[in-house]
């Protein structure tokens, strides 16, 4: 739905897709820092929480849909979409480095103890639950509040600063030949998007794909605390994650430009398979899990980045079959940020809920072993399931190397043509003037 409100927007002084960006993030912020503040109320924080993460989530989409899809709007040459593409996700994964980094650090410091099997076991309701948490953490209860608000707030500023960075250092360029001149309804647009086949292929793989690496991401750090035992390395160990893939974007870069898209997604998404299986296998080692980290850090700068710097040959495709019908760039960039999110949804389904069902111990210093079983199963034999059919699904991705050339070499003469039709009806007017 934003994306399909952002292709109705009129054009501003400030572009189309900027004041979206500039109006959402005051709102996106303060309801980013009121998930992290816990209310002083006894009843009604479920329904707090849920409506300001919804709030947030909303929020957000408000800024990524035109965030993305300003990709479009900055240059008509494949070359430079490209290039934009590749610095735009080195820097979205090195934010999350940042946002890793400063999150781990500060909330960190403030020690949360974990509870002993015995313990647990005594504990049959909430208000049980309370009274252990109340024992233990008497000192630093207070402590962690304040530690979560604190990264908050600075989290929160660097969201504005990069908006303001953003707002100040890119021009939205307008295409007057990607307007559409008939207005076309929601379902119009929706309907010949999703019937682009390309668009079909490419989303279907990246949905895969992304949730093989969410599900990764989301459970190594438990994975690393209790199956292997490195409690007090995981935030290192993600942060090796993070920063592998922030230096090896541009690798992908050059790779993409020497040897094409299709080739560095095979090549760059299965690097990680058998690390993933090596981190499963071998006994529990700090070496090879940092070895594996920043293999698997590698595969997921490729898995960053090439869906995204494939979309956009995506988008001259379907302009080729359909001239008379542009200006659904944001419906396509929307659906591709609906994805996303609808990955880390599931994601997060599939794991609580299997975590749930194997007996997960919250805070417990150990786990019973269907756990540890469990969490070998999300980071390691579901993932490369999901890989590999992923990877299937792009081999059926119809747009290569050959077939982009031609599009581009055909959107060249179909500009040309637009250019010269535009100044003959120039010339003619000024005649009869």
């Amino acid at each position: 739905m934003v994306g399909f409100f952002i292709s109705k927007t009129s054009w501003t002084r400030f572009g189309r897709l900027m004041p979206w960006i500039i109006f959402s993030t005051p709102f996106a912020v303060i309801s980013y820092f009121l998930i992290w503040f816990v209310p002083d109320v006894s009843s009604g924080r479920m329904m707090w929480y849920l409506l300001f993460y919804c709030m947030f989530q909303t929020l957000v989409t408000c800024f990524h849909v035109p965030y993305s899809a300003l990709t479009m709007f900055i240059s008509r040459e494949q070359s430079e979409r490209d290039s934009a593409t590749a610095y735009r996700m080195t820097v979205e994964v090195l934010g999350t480095v940042l946002g890793t980094a400063i999150q781990g650090q500060i909330v960190g410091k403030v020690d949360t103890p974990c509870i002993h099997s015995e313990e647990k076991a005594g504990i049959n309701s909430s208000v049980a639950m309370e009274e252990v948490n109340t024992t233990h953490d008497t000192g630093s209860l207070t402590d962690t509040k304040n530690a979560y608000m604190i990264a908050a707030g600075v989290i929160g500023g660097i969201y504005v600063l990069c908006a303001v960075i953003l707002w100040l250092g890119v021009r939205e360029q307008r295409a007057s030949e990607l307007e559409s001149d008939e207005p076309v309804s929601f379902f119009q647009g929706l309907k010949l998007v999703m019937n682009h086949g390309a668009y079909i292929k490419l989303i279907t793989g990246f949905l895969f794909t992304s949730l093989a690496f969410m599900l990764l991401e989301g459970n190594f750090a438990l994975f690393c605390t209790y199956t292997l035992g490195f409690r007090n390395d995981f935030q290192n160990i993600l942060l090796a994650i993070m920063l592998s893939a922030t230096l090896t974007i541009p690798l992908w870069q050059w790779f993409l430009t020497c040897f094409g898209k299709k080739t560095a997604v095979y090549v760059g998404i299965s690097s990680a398979i058998p690390f993933l299986i090596l981190v499963v296998v071998i006994e529990s080692n700090l070496i090879v899990t940092y070895l594996a980290a920043i293999a698997a850090g590698i595969s997921v700068a490729a898995a960053f980045l090439l869906p995204w710097s494939m979309l956009p040959d995506v988008i001259d495709d379907f302009n080729l079959q359909h001239p008379d019908s542009r200006g659904h760039e944001a419906i396509f960039f929307s659906f591709y940020v609906f994805f996303t999110k609808f990955a880390s949804g599931v994601s997060l389904g599939v794991s609580t809920l299997s975590l749930d069902f194997a007996g997960y111990q919250t805070r417990g210093c150990s786990q019973p072993e269907a756990v540890h079983t469990t969490l070998r199963m999300l980071v390691s034999a579901a993932p490369v399931a999901l890989i590999l059919l992923g990877l299937l699904l792009f081999k059926l991705y119809p747009i290569d190397e050959k077939k982009r050339r031609e599009n581009k070499k055909a959107l060249q003469e179909l500009r040309e043509e637009s250019n010269s039709s535009s100044e003959s009806d120039s010339t003619e007017l000024a005649n009869i003037v």
